[in-house]
């Protein structure tokens, strides 16, 4: 048995959480986040702010992301598909997942995301006439519920 929390449309241009730089300044190694995904972090922020939940999330869930990236003008072309086209360059599927989850646990959606047990995520260029952007669901699972993709 499950519970749908979120089926939501974050509009904009889908950006992959960067990995943390160092520097060193005399003798001390400084980290930090580039900050490149940071606005499409808000973004995720504000567009499921409507399926917040009151408390944090704290069952197991489900998570299905769809990535629409933007389609690069060589695929715009008449004889190309009108329909998705899945897309096997960068960013890094992992990485925009990673944006998404850290984006959500920042919004103190759960305290952690490790809740997340069953992942299902994919990554195309959006269709013609289209636009980017991820489509968003999040299902709460009862404690005792398994998943299994077949």
């Amino acid at each position: 048995m499950s519970t749908e929390l979120v089926d939501a449309w974050v509009p904009g241009d889908p950006k992959a959480q960067p990995r943390p730089r160092a520097f060193a300044r005399g003798n001390r190694i400084r980290m930090y986040d580039p900050g490149t995904a940071a606005a499409w972090k808000a973004r995720v922020i504000e567009s499921l702010r409507p399926w917040k939940p009151e408390r944090q999330i704290d069952a197991p869930v489900l998570m299905v992301i769809e990535f629409y990236l933007p389609r690069p003008q060589r695929l715009l072309r008449a004889k190309d598909s009108e329909d998705p086209i899945s897309c096997g360059s960068k960013p890094d599927l992992d990485n925009l997942i990673k944006a998404v989850m850290d984006a959500m646990t920042d919004d103190d959606w759960w305290c952690d995301d490790s809740i997340v047990v069953a992942l299902c995520a994919s990554k195309m260029f959006h269709s013609k006439g289209g636009s980017p952007g991820a489509r968003i669901l999040l299902r709460q699972l009862s404690e005792d519920s398994s998943v299994t993709f077949s």
